[in-house]
């Protein structure tokens, strides 16, 4: 499965995440390089997925081009 050269518009899922929302590129040279750099922090993951998810959608909202 290649990588996303066109990138992901926000809301969208991930289509190389397995089932179980794992990255199917993890540690492989076709991962992006964002997905690299994003270091998760108590601030962006909170106490659960849901505020992870809010986060992750606020920062692609405030990053898209």
């Amino acid at each position: 499965m290649p990588g996303l050269p066109l990138g992901k518009a926000a809301g969208v899922r991930c289509p190389h995440l397995d089932t179980d929302l794992r990255c199917q590129l993890f540690g492989q040279p076709e991962r992006p390089a964002v997905c690299g750099s994003l270091q998760p922090s108590t601030e962006m993951c909170g106490d659960s997925r849901e505020h992870a998810m809010h986060f992750l959608k606020q920062l692609q909202q405030a990053t898209r081009p």
